[in-house]
């Protein structure tokens, strides 16, 4: 008759072990007892504390007589085996993954959310304010100004800088105040939908400078995903009904920054411990500093002052609010993007990027009401399926 009996685990030390009486089986074949076992009396340290690991009580007939055996298997401390248990333990992993799915579809989200008012508000000042320049400086001013006074109350902790922190971030700044100058004087001559079809095209300027100038190379599934993507930004920019130059070749010149931006954010980032949030902050800052006297130089006060006045005259103080929320918002959804891809890796947050411009895209056309031609819309359709291509040929 087999018997199972459950001890709860207990240590003991070798000379216990061999003081007590042990029969082990005959039939080898039978019962496998732990080569440990075998030669204890060379092999066993004293001193070491011995675990069992489990105990099997059965019945054995020998010479018409019954007797009681006892398996015993014991190993050593420091040659200890996984213990033969199935222990249910709630999956830990699981459930961080999960939360941090959702940690990130909020970040997605608000990052959307914020970039399609910024783009709507930016319109309406730029409508009513035709100074980009001016525009872009009070973009950044407001973001500098919010991170300046959470880090004096300190809603967040400020980051521990240098001097070869503000060298490497000085590259990144130029390219930085390029592409938004850019970008925002594309904004001010086109509708905001045509400077997103062409600053969908960033991927295929990404991957010529990559080539010719750092000799980087890629697999071919990543040079085809280029054609449609500058395809589709070519019938595009022939069939806008509201072509620009000027605008044109603001989204163009935006996306040449901003391919820069990325690549000396690479180089002179490594090895540094600012957070998104933080690292964005300091950019903003140093981004103004070099954006201001330009802008000044470009279209100044007097222009300004002019063109304030008329603003406030035909809008109303709604101007003032329309302003306010541009620059905030700006600050705020380029913050979250930069918190996004602290989490994610950057395939992921490429392909956010690409949702992105779909959601601007759409939204602009809806609420400013532009007119869109079928074979426009099939020209923004083929770029944009093309960055996603080429999202997916990268990693």
């Amino acid at each position: 008759m087999i018997s199972s009996v459950k001890l709860t685990a207990s240590s003991f030390t070798t000379s216990e072990f061999l003081n007590r009486k042990c029969s082990l089986p005959s039939n080898k074949s039978k019962f496998n007892p732990l080569p440990i076992i075998q030669n204890a009396q060379q092999n066993f340290n004293s001193n070491k504390p011995l675990y069992i690991s489990s105990i099997k009580t059965f019945s054995q007939v020998a010479n018409d007589q019954k007797k009681r055996v006892t398996e015993c298997k014991a190993y050593e401390a420091d040659r200890s085996r996984p213990l033969e248990i199935n222990i249910e333990l709630p999956d830990e992993q699981a459930r961080f993954e999960s939360a941090q799915r959702i940690k990130i579809g909020m970040y997605f989200a608000t990052w959307w959310a914020l970039n399609v008012v910024f783009n709507i508000y930016n319109k309406k000042v730029l409508n009513a304010f035709p100074y980009p320049w001016l525009t872009s400086t009070l973009s950044l001013a407001a973001g500098s100004l919010m991170m300046l006074v959470s880090w004096a109350t300190r809603i967040a902790d400020p980051p521990k800088t240098d001097l070869d922190f503000w060298k490497t971030l000085f590259p990144v700044a130029v390219a930085h105040t390029i592409g938004h100058v850019a970008a925002t004087v594309s904004m001010s001559k086109v509708a905001v939908s045509f400077t997103h079809i062409i600053k969908s095209g960033e991927p295929a300027f990404s991957v010529l400078v990559s080539r010719f100038l750092l000799g980087e190379m890629f697999p071919a599934p990543v040079y085809m995903s280029l054609l449609p993507i500058i395809g589709g930004c070519a019938l595009a920019a022939v069939t806008e009904l509201n072509f620009n130059m000027i605008g044109f070749m603001g989204a163009m010149i935006s996306n040449m920054a901003f391919v820069f931006r990325n690549i000396f954010s690479k180089k002179g980032m490594k090895g540094k411990s600012v957070s998104g949030m933080n690292y964005y902050a300091c950019l903003s800052m140093l981004s103004l500093l070099i954006l201001t006297p330009f802008a000044i130089a470009v279209e100044g006060p007097k222009v300004w002052a002019a063109g304030w006045n008329k603003a406030l005259a035909q809008i109303g103080p709604h101007f003032v609010w329309w302003v306010a929320a541009q620059s905030s918002f700006y600050h705020l959804y380029n913050q979250v993007s930069y918190m996004s891809l602290d989490q994610i890796s950057p395939l992921t947050f490429s392909i956010g990027n690409t949702m992105k411009r779909i959601s601007v895209i759409v939204s602009s056309i809806i609420i400013f009401h532009t007119p869109v031609q079928p074979v426009n819309a099939l020209g923004a359709a083929i770029a944009i399926l093309g960055t996603f291509l080429y999202s997916q040929a990268k990693q």
